[in-house]
C-alpha cells in the first residue's frame, strides 16, 4: 500500500515534527518505507515509480492512496485568484492521474499477483482522497472555487478510471475522509484523525465491485455527485 501525503508546502517546524513521526513509525515497523516526493515535480514521478517498484518487488503495488492536497481558504468570486485555481488543479486533480498513469504497472502487477482475490483493496485499488466539497448536488453555499471545483474533477477522474481499468481488475473510488482535526480541517473538526483513519480502513476492507466508479465517505456511506 503507498500512501503520500506530500503536496502542501509546510511550516519547518510541522514539517520537522511530520517527518519526526515518519520516522518513528518506520522504525517500529520494518514494512514502512519512507520515500520523500513532491507531486508537483512532475520530472521525477518516472523516478519515483522506480523506487516503489524496488520495494514492492514481485508483488507490485495493491493500493494507492492519492492523499496529498491543498486548500486555498474559504474564497468568493471577487476575490478568488488565478494562482490558487492552479495551484489546487496541479495538486488536488492533475497530481492524482498522473500519479496513478505512473505506477499503473505496479498495480496491474499486484491485480495480477492476486488474482485469487476478490475485487477490492486485495486485489488492487485506487483510492482517490477527495471532499464532500467537492460534491455538485450537495454544494448549497458557494465559494471555495479553487477546493470545490478541484475535487469535483478529481471525482470526474474517479469515475473515468473506474471504467479505464476494470479490464484489469483495479477498483477506483473516490473517498471523503470526514471533517478531520488536521492543520487543513482546524481545530473545529468533529472528527480526530484516528477517528477518521480507523473508519477508512474498515471502510477500504469492505469494498467490492460494487463500489467501483462511487464517491463515498469514511464511513462507506455513499455520496452525491
Amino acid at each position: 500500500m503507498l500512501l503520500h501525503t506530500v503536496g502542501r508546502q509546510l511550516s519547518a517546524v510541522v514539517e520537522l515534527r511530520a517527518t519526526m513521526d515518519l520516522n518513528k513509525i518506520a522504525s517500529c515497523h520494518k514494512n514502512v518505507h519512507i520515500l520523500k516526493f513532491d507531486v508537483k515535480d512532475f520530472n521525477t514521478y518516472g523516478e519515483f515509480s522506480k523506487s516503489v517498484a524496488d520495494i514492492v518487488g514481485e508483488e507490485g503495488l495493491n493500493v494507492l492512496i492519492n492523499n496529498a492536497g491543498v486548500s486555498s481558504k474559504f474564497t468568493r468570486v471577487n476575490l478568488v485568484k488565478y494562482e490558487q485555481m492552479m495551484e489546487n488543479f496541479t495538486v488536488n486533480t492533475v497530481a492524482p492521474l498522473m500519479l496513478t498513469k505512473a505506477l499503473l504497472p505496479l498495480l496491474k502487477q499486484a491485480a495480477q499477483k492476486n488474482s485469487a482475490e476478490t475485487f477490492g483493496v486485495k486485489k488492487a485499488a485506487v483510492i482517490n482522497m477527495s471532499s464532500v466539497l467537492g460534491s455538485i448536488a450537495d454544494n448549497r453555499q458557494g465559494g471555495f472555487y479553487p477546493y470545490r471545483s478541484s475535487k469535483a474533477a478529481l471525482n470526474a477522474i474517479t469515475r473515468s478510471l473506474c471504467f479505464d481499468l476494470a479490464a484489469d481488475n483495479i477498483l477506483v473510488v473516490s473517498m471523503h475522509p470526514g471533517w478531520v482535526k488536521t492543520d487543513m480541517g482546524g481545530t473545529n473538526a468533529p472528527l480526530t484523525v484516528e477517528q477518521s483513519v480507523g473508519n477508512i480502513v474498515e471502510t477500504l476492507l469492505k469494498l467490492d465491485k460494487s463500489h467501483n466508479g462511487c464517491f463515498i465517505q469514511y464511513d462507506g456511506k455513499q455520496l452525491p455527485w
